[in-house]
């Protein structure tokens, strides 16, 4: 690795510009803003619906950056920070894969730069601080039946989803039924990745709902006088981290929302830097085009006023025959009926990106032990029928050098986009006609089903003055329905929405469909067990 001095550098920083975090680390300070203009074109790289099998979009979004950065353009990437759930868990890390990584990768997926923890520090203050209000005010007007605001922990732990807190008498609060979600899904991570400056940052968290009183008024983070202490918790939070990719590529990593139950994208300031401070921003949306992409659209570019000169959609051999209906011991095996099976699942995600009025590009991430046959077939399915760019890259055994073809037809591609994206809907429509072309549009639902707690939610939402907020639905990633079993593209079938939450503060609107969980729980054999440290040296974080 470059001491990050002089990646900062290469983008037109000085030290003043820098709080170093050792010698290949740093925080950019957020007066760099003022001082650089935006300049450059965002790419953004998304994927086919994800399959155990693995698509790499992380890999390919920073080899993307390697191979544009080899043909002389001025480049800088901007991801998301991994969490500790799926990197002790079942994913492992989230830094890229062989010459496409960002450093150092054992820092980014473990502690980095503490940003985690101060999101997890200022969520659990509002709780306790809830809690105490609660206890030292004799229940107040609070409803403890309508408390809203559970903890978060960074950690993959079923045992905590549904728990009673206040046990143990008078002197240790009052019994109530509570939980915990992961950090990850905060909505203090939202607020985080969304807000634009301190001064929007205090806005944002005054105006978190935490509960109800018996009345059923609302009570806000602001009403606990707590948002003061929660801002100076998140102070060096807000700002964006610097590293470097295996090739010296500059790359922004801040913010970490999940795309299945959040909104799925890394920081706007972050995204607002590499665009001031390089030519190209290169950045992903988790999961699938139809979670992470599509909330990146109608969430995050609709609120900070951003917009994309091209979208890349990774797709892998392995993942189209898993969609195909093929076991993951059979991937390797040439399966030339198993791709033509999967690639209605591709030509759904193409479709989707061309309903946001962007030029999608079609990229085949190679993995070992491909067979030429089925990339053939992929290729002349994207170029015949889809009438899509279609790029083969083997940016993981290659680094740059591998992406260069993909890096090419982005560039060439990016000059056709005349126009700013087209959003699914008008943050103004009813919540139902929102969630409906979401649905309908990115999933291919046909019906949409509330349960009762659903429908009172939405009378809740209308009373309070929620109504015209976007919709940032939670969803199974391992399907465009809310059933992870059914893979491909699915045809005439239902979502179900069990109950929709307020994150006023993000601003957003999340409906839960399906069975999907806030806190995600371990594997049969998670990650942890093969981490360790030998000598000085992590082991085992992949």
């Amino acid at each position: 690795m470059k001491p990050i001095i002089e990646i900062a550098k290469e983008l037109g920083l000085n030290e003043s510009d820098l709080i170093p975090y050792g010698t290949d680390k740093a925080k950019i300070r957020l007066e760099v803003l003022e001082k650089f203009s935006k300049r450059g074109k965002m790419i953004l790289v998304s994927a086919i619906t994800p399959t155990s099998a693995g698509e790499g979009k992380t890999t390919t979004t920073i080899g993307l950056g390697q191979a544009m950065a080899q043909l002389g353009e001025s480049v800088c990437l901007a991801l998301r920070e991994p969490s500790l759930g799926p990197c002790l868990g079942m994913k492992g890390g989230a830094t890229g894969g062989g010459m496409s990584q960002v450093l150092p990768v054992e820092d980014i997926n473990l502690h980095f730069t503490g940003d985690f923890h101060a999101v997890t520090s200022a969520h659990n203050l509002l709780a306790a601080m809830l809690d105490n209000t609660i206890h030292h005010k004799g229940l107040s007007d609070i409803d403890p039946r309508r408390i809203l605001w559970r903890r978060v922990l960074d950690m993959n732990d079923r045992a905590l989803r549904n728990i009673i807190v206040g046990l143990g008498g008078v002197m240790q609060g009052v019994p109530r039924e509570s939980g915990f979600d992961i950090t990850a899904a905060s909505e203090i991570m939202a607020i985080l990745c969304l807000s634009e400056s301190y001064e929007d940052l205090k806005n944002r968290l005054e105006n978190i709902l935490v509960a109800f009183t018996y009345q059923g008024k609302p009570i806000t983070a602001k009403s606990l006088n707590t948002v003061g202490a929660m801002v100076a918790l998140l102070k060096d939070a807000l700002l964006p981290n610097l590293v470097q990719t295996t090739e010296g590529v500059p790359a922004l990593i801040h913010g970490g929302p999940f795309a299945n139950i959040a909104h799925g994208c890394n920081s706007v300031l972050a995204t607002k830097m590499a665009l001031a401070l390089a030519d190209w921003t290169i950045t992903e949306a988790g999961f699938g085009f139809d979670l992470g992409a599509e909330k990146f659209f109608d969430i995050k570019c609709q609120s900070a006023k951003l917009d994309t000169a091209a979208v890349v959609l990774v797709a892998t051999c392995r993942a189209l025959k898993s969609h195909g209906g093929i076991e993951k011991s059979d991937l390797e095996k040439l399966n030339l009926q198993a791709i033509q099976k999967g690639l209605p699942n591709l030509d759904r995600h193409v479709e989707n990106i061309k309903q946001f009025c962007e030029p999608p590009i079609v990229c085949l991430n190679r993995f070992e032990g491909d067979h030429p046959e089925e990339i053939a077939m992929v290729q002349k399915h994207c170029e015949n029928h889809l009438h899509v760019p279609f790029a083969v890259s083997n940016v993981f055994e290659e680094g740059g050098k591998g992406g260069k073809e993909l890096a090419e037809k982005v560039i060439f591609h990016s000059e056709e986009k005349h126009q700013r994206f087209c959003p699914l809907y008008d943050w103004g429509e009813d919540v139902k006609t929102k969630i409906w072309k979401v649905a309908n549009k990115m999933y291919g639902a046909e019906e949409i089903k509330y349960t009762k707690k659903a429908e009172r939610d939405l009378k809740s939402i209308e009373t309070l003055g929620y109504g015209n907020l976007p919709v940032c639905i939670a969803k199974t990633p391992a399907s465009l329905t809310d059933d992870p079993k059914r893979l491909g593209r699915p045809e005439n079938f239902a979502v179900t929405v069990r109950e929709i939450l307020i994150a006023a503060g993000a601003g957003f609107l999340i409906p839960l469909t399906g069975d999907i969980l806030r806190m995600p729980g371990l594997p049969k054999s998670p990650q942890a067990e093969h981490i360790d440290l030998k000598g000085n040296k992590i082991t085992g974080l992949r």
